[in-house]
C-alpha cells in the first residue's frame, strides 16, 4: 500500500486525540509521529510516498533486472567484460560528473547495448535538502553530459540514495522522468563481506525483482560474478528497466 505511512500516522493521531482529548503531550507526540512518517516516506522508495517509482516488474517468469549506480568508474570496464561474456544487459544509472571523467567507458556502456538512466550531475550528499530548482538543474546537467558525450537521452531517473520528497517529486515531473527504485537493495557500499552481500541479494529475490548494485568496487564485481552463477543455476533470465516502460506504452 503506497500510503501506508500516512494511514498509520492518521490512525495514531485519531486514537490518541480521542483517548487524551487533545492535551499538549498528545499534540507533541503527533508532531514527532508526523516527522517520523515524513522521514520514513523520504528514505523508503518502495513506499511511493512522494513519488510513484517503479520498484519491480509484474511478471510470472523468473527474471530480474541488474542495475548499477554511481558510475562510470575505473571498475566499470570489468563489469562490462563480465556482462558481455555472459551475454547479459544491465541498466546503468550514471552520474554526470562521472560520465565526464570516464567518457570512453560511458560510450562503451551505450555501444554494448545496456540501458542508461540519469543519476544526477553530482550525487550530492545534500540531495534531500536541495530546492526543486536545484534538483532540476542536477538532472538537466546530467542529461547534458549524456547528450554531449554519448549522444543519448533517457527518461529514466534514479534518486540518489533512493531519497524522495516534494522538491524531488517536482523536479522529476518537470524533467519528464520516470523514477526507478528497487526491491532488492544489496547494501554493497555498506557491507564489507562479499558473501553477506550475496546472501542478502539472493535471499530477497523474487520474480521481477530490480536489484540495486554499484559498479564502484572490486568487492561488488566479485559479488556479481557469484550472483550471475546463482541466477544461471536457478534459471533466472534478466531484463532491462526500459523494457518495463515499453510494455506499459
Amino acid at each position: 500500500m503506497k500510503h501506508y505511512p500516512f494511514i498509520l500516522f492518521y490512525l495514531f493521531y485519531n486514537v490518541f486525540i480521542y483517548a487524551f482529548h487533545g492535551t499538549f503531550w498528545v499534540y507533541l507526540f503527533c508532531f514527532f509521529m508526523f516527522s517520523a512518517v515524513m522521514v520514513w516516506g523520504s528514505f523508503d522508495i518502495q513506499l511511493g510516498f512522494f513519488v510513484n517509482s517503479i520498484t519491480h516488474k509484474r511478471t510470472k517468469i523468473k527474471e530480474v533486472a541488474l542495475t548499477f549506480d554511481d558510475g562510470p568508474t575505473e571498475f566499470t570496464p570489468k563489469f562490462l567484460d563480465l556482462l558481455k561474456e555472459k551475454n547479459i544487459k544491465g541498466t546503468f544509472f550514471c552520474i554526470g560528473k562521472q560520465i565526464e571523467k570516464y567518457p570512453e567507458t560511458f560510450q562503451r556502456i551505450i555501444a554494448e547495448g545496456h540501458t542508461i538512466g540519469n543519476h544526477t550531475l553530482s550525487h550530492s550528499n545534500n540531495t534531500g535538502f536541495l530546492s526543486a530548482s536545484k534538483m532540476v538543474e542536477e538532472i538537466e546537467k546530467c542529461d547534458e553530459a549524456m547528450m554531449n558525450i554519448g549522444n543519448l537521452k533517457t527518461n529514466l531517473y534514479r534518486p540518489p540514495f533512493g531519497v524522495t520528497n516534494p522538491n524531488i517529486a517536482k523536479a522529476i515531473k518537470k524533467t519528464n522522468k520516470k523514477s526507478i527504485g528497487w526491491n532488492v537493495r544489496s547494501l554493497d557500499t555498506v557491507i564489507d563481506n562479499e558473501q553477506k552481500i550475496l546472501k542478502r541479494v539472493t535471499k530477497k529475490l523474487k520474480k521481477g525483482s530490480i536489484i540495486l548494485l554499484h559498479d564502484t568496487s572490486e568487492k561488488t564485481y566479485n559479488v556479481l560474478v557469484e550472483l550471475l552463477l546463482f541466477l544461471e543455476c536457478e534459471k533466472y533470465s534478466t531484463f532491462t528497466i526500459d523494457s518495463i516502460i515499453k510494455s506499459k506504452n
